[in-house]
């Protein structure tokens, strides 16, 4: 019984233990994945293929390293185009490259200065060093070739001594291991078990003899407690995890992948596949239009998942490069132009394993037995229905499925009916199903259009987590912070010269400044057009009564100054050569337009004529103006100048329209760009365009209810114009969701501070073991949610959580400081001391085997809810206005004191 026990707890610890090993992952191909390589301690690229202004390489970059060839030169790069052919000394046939001679200092300064120093102006920290061993291609005597390796010796330690903070990785150079290796951080060598041979670079067996000669190097780079990362090749994937377990049993860093290193191969860890691989068709619609963006991506997000979508009617994916997706989703408005093709394609996604789905409609109209070998065909039908004979527990969702006519009968074959009508004719049809190659919902089966509504009939969390065999995931959630469902408030900063209708003001923003932004003492996040303000604008002889507003604004301590843009384009996708006409704009005399105008210089005119002296923070945030739907030029930009930006997403639910499909995404990604949308929509938009009723932003509220509960979707965000001080059933609204909001259990912070969280979101990367979890990328955002959670956190043995929160039938863990946390399961609780729950931001944290101190800091008067077992003790510094106990729940509430430090104790 004993041996049993000790072997359990050796295979827990096991498991436990893989996550904490180093992992490393080689990938020259293009379109990195961030969530799929995060998780690695090691992430090795190509340089030119990476875009350092994303947010995903900004998370990372302190793990990513560059790669630069030392000893040769790809002949189809620009930087072959650079090279002095006298440097060139030999050829490698089998990569088709030219071999340089390392002995040449102006080689070696070509590389610092034409190669290093661009790539440390990019962004990038560190560097991979491959083809050391190029030499040997040309040196025939021990005297050149010692004196080649002497080159790369003091090339090295040059690199050393120029980069002190740059880590380093080596390929190989075995024979200078001894003088280089306080000069390196690891050494990656290839080919132990499985490596490539000839000049057609051939897939073979390594031999023992190999090994062997491999080892006595390896033995004495071990020697030197540096990390060694062993890449093998494989034609596929089949057989890597074998091959990774046999590299870890000999203490490597293991790697195995295709020769060409552009598939995302195994490693001691693996990250979570979370991205869907979405097919649109965006030749008509943008796809921030498409149903599959407006109510996909918002399921999806919520289930932890990432949409990335691909147009249908270009260039359909290789199937070989889809395994690292979690599924396809095939959810078009249209038909595809190419049946034939789309058919073959599919098939090949069975053939591959590749779970896909089919949402609204099949991709192309369906005749018969097109897609038989999917177990799938159709006929004509000219009856009504008259009954549904199988109906699954995931229908009934919002709305019963309808008895509308449909034109055709759909008959699926080994399949897990969902919904089967029957027809008068006593034919039978199943609009839904899940198959063994993934699954469909089509027609009425999905969503149902009713007076202008899109309706839910199905729940489509279930249908996708099923039909795409989707991993429960624990998800990085920025709705909640602290166990606290977070508030901001962000102004829109059209129509702060609208004239006032009554006796409480002359302008709006007069207004809102003195009946809002002093009355409600949270943060608020408020923008103004350039062009309504600044002299040389629309308004000019009103200019010095609004700056004179603005700057009062701006001075405030609890106002954080953004731009609502300088000319407030309206359609974003109008801007052509950095250009947009007066029609989709504000028209200002002698203006001529440029993004950089628009977005950069209107912060700047913020920060340097209207804030005080030493006034934190700074304008940092573009509002984006008109349809806020940027395309990639806008958004390149502000990424490129570190601009956060916010707005677009339409988040209108409320009790008259309580659908699901009036809750928008997160955001939408363009190119390599997020786009953060807000948590609801703006008073504009409950106040039927401005035309009334105008107290009608109180339905608001209802918007913040029902996202909240069944589900919390989003947080609280009071978004709104500086026109609405301009009415005074607007300005009651308006003070109306502040009451509401203010009792709400709540986090108060800045917009600004909202919008990298989502963008955290995105990009996290997490890797499984059994009731483990390792989760990287979580900077700004804190907070990890678990559904219907039957466990419990080992708060003890994991590390960065601080904190449990449970609601409704939601948890909230909440995390660190730090970037990285490992999170560990366990079936009973046996946590004495933690967080509950607190409005402030945890600035830092302390642990020790019996102790745990929280320091934090909120924008209104703090408040704290702790978890204190009867045996332990809590103490505050200062002390806190009022104690509340119930059980071992204690509450902490200050009057006046915005920080404190608390100390949780147990002996």
């Amino acid at each position: 019984m004993k041996k049993v026990i000790f072997l359990l707890i050796f295979f827990i610890t096991s498991l436990s233990a893989s996550l904490e090993d180093k992992s490393a992952i080689v990938y020259y191909g293009e379109d990195l994945s961030y969530p799929l390589v995060g998780i690695h301690d090691y992430i090795i690229v190509q340089p030119e293929h990476i875009n350092t202004y994303t947010h995903g390489f900004s998370l990372y970059k302190k793990n990513i390293y560059a790669y630069i060839s030392i000893g040769e030169v790809d002949r189809n790069t620009t930087t072959a185009k650079a090279i002095n052919t006298s440097w060139i000394v030999a050829e490698n046939s089998a990569w088709k490259s030219d071999v340089l001679d390392i002995r040449n200092q102006k080689y070696q300064e070509f590389i610092f200065a034409k190669q290093i120093e661009p790539l440390l102006k990019r962004g990038f920290k560190n560097f991979f060093f491959d083809t050391l061993d190029s030499y040997h291609l040309y040196a025939k005597t021990m005297q050149e070739k010692k004196q080649c390796e002497q080159s790369l010796i003091s090339f090295i330690r040059e690199f050393h001594t120029r980069y002190p903070d740059a880590k380093l990785v080596v390929n190989r150079g075995f024979e200078i291991i001894d003088d280089i290796h306080d000069s390196i951080n690891a050494v990656l060598f290839e080919s132990y078990y499985k490596g490539l041979q000839g000049e057609k670079l051939e897939y073979t067996d390594v031999n023992d003899s190999s090994r062997e000669w491999l080892d006595t190097y390896l033995n004495k780079i071990k020697s030197y407690n540096l990390d060694i990362i062993a890449v093998d090749y494989l034609p596929t994937l089949d057989g890597a995890d074998a091959l990774v377990a046999k590299l870890k049993d000999k203490r490597f860093i293991p790697y195995v992948s295709n020769k060409a290193l552009d598939t995302y191969g195994k490693s001691s860890k693996n990250a979570i596949q979370r991205e869907i691989l979405t097919l649109v068709d965006e030749s008509k619609l943008d796809k921030s239009l498409q149903s599959a963006h407006r109510n996909g991506a918002t399921v999806f997000e919520y289930l932890g998942y990432i949409q990335k979508f691909s147009d249908i009617n270009k260039n359909l994916p290789d199937p070989s490069s889809l395994h690292r997706y979690s599924g396809v989703v095939i959810w078009t408005e249209n038909y595809v132009k190419d049946p034939e093709k789309f058919l073959k394609w599919l098939l090949e996604l069975k053939k591959q394993h590749i779970k896909f789905v089919f949402v609204g409609n099949f991709g192309f109209e369906l005749q018969g037995n097109e897609l038989d070998l999917l177990g799938i065909n159709v006929e004509k039908n000219n009856t009504q229905k008259s009954s549904i004979i199988k109906k699954d527990t995931m229908f009934d969702f919002e709305i019963d499925p309808p008895m509308s006519f449909n034109s055709v009968l759909i008959h699926v074959k080994d399949a897990r009916k969902l919904l089967t009508y029957q027809y008068q004719n006593d034919k039978i049809s199943t609009p839904a199903a899940i198959t063994s190659w993934g699954g469909y919902i089509v027609d009425e089966a999905y969503l149902t259009d009713f007076d202008q509504e899109e309706i839910w009939t199905i729940n489509p969390f279930q249908f996708f987590e099923q039909s795409l065999k989707l991993k429960k995931l624990p998800v990085a959630d920025p709705t909640t912070e602290n166990g606290k469902r977070l508030l901001f408030t962000h102004i829109d900063g059209d129509g702060i010269m609208n004239r006032v209708e009554g006796d409480f003001g002359e302008f709006s923003g007069d207004v809102i400044l003195n009946q809002i932004l002093k009355k409600y003492q949270i943060p608020h996040s408020v923008s103004i057009i350039g062009a309504e303000v600044d002299p040389n604008g629309l308004f000019p002889e009103l200019s010095p009564q609004l700056l004179k507003i603005t700057k009062k604004i701006f001075a405030l301590k609890n106002v954080e100054p953004a731009s609502h843009t300088f000319t407030h384009p309206f359609f974003w996708g109008k801007i052509v050569d950095d250009n947009l006409a007066p029609e989709y704009r504000l028209k200002v005399p002698n203006y001529q337009f440029s993004l950089n105008r628009e977005l950069k210089v209107t912060l700047d005119n913020i920060n340097e004529k209207y804030l005080p002296k030493n006034k934190l923070p700074k304008a940092n945030t573009i509002f984006w103006s008109g349809d806020c739907a940027p395309r990639e030029n806008a958004l390149e930009f502000i990424y490129k100048h570190h601009i956060l930006a916010i707005n677009g997403g339409d988040t209108t639910i409320s009790k008259i329209h309580p659908w699901m499909s009036r809750i928008a995404p997160y955001g939408i990604k363009r190119g390599d760009y997020y786009q953060v949308y807000t948590g609801a929509q703006n008073e504009n938009v409950f106040t039927n365009d401005w035309l009334g009723p105008f107290w009608g932003f109180k339905r608001v509220t209802q918007t913040f209810e029902l996202t909240n509960s069944p589900r919390r979707f989003k947080p609280i965000d009071i978004y709104y114009h500086l026109y609405s001080g301009s009415k005074r059933a607007s300005l009651e609204a308006l003070k109306y969701v502040f009451n509401w909001a203010l009792k709400q259990d709540v986090m108060p912070i800045y917009t600004s501070e909202y919008i990298p969280k989502v963008m955290d979101m995105y990009e996290v990367s997490m890797a499984n073991e059994g009731n483990n979890w390792l989760i990287n990328g979580m900077k700004d955002l804190k907070t990890i949610r678990f559904e219907d959670f039957t466990q419990a956190i080992d708060m003890k043995n994991s590390q960065g959580t601080i904190g449990i929160t449970q609601f409704e039938n939601h948890t909230y863990v909440s995390l660190d400081q730090t970037q990285k946390h490992l999170l560990r399961l366990t079936s009973k609780d046996t946590n004495k001391i933690y967080m509950v729950s607190s409005n402030g931001k945890l600035l830092n944290y302390k642990e020790t085997n019996t102790t745990k101190s929280y320091q934090l800091r909120s924008y209104v008067d703090l408040d704290l809810t702790m978890h204190v077992d009867k045996e332990c003790r809590i103490k505050s510094s200062p002390k806190a206005m009022k104690l509340l106990q119930d059980g071992n729940t204690i509450t902490l509430q200050y009057k006046h004191v915005k920080e404190a430090t608390i100390t949780l104790e147990c002996k």
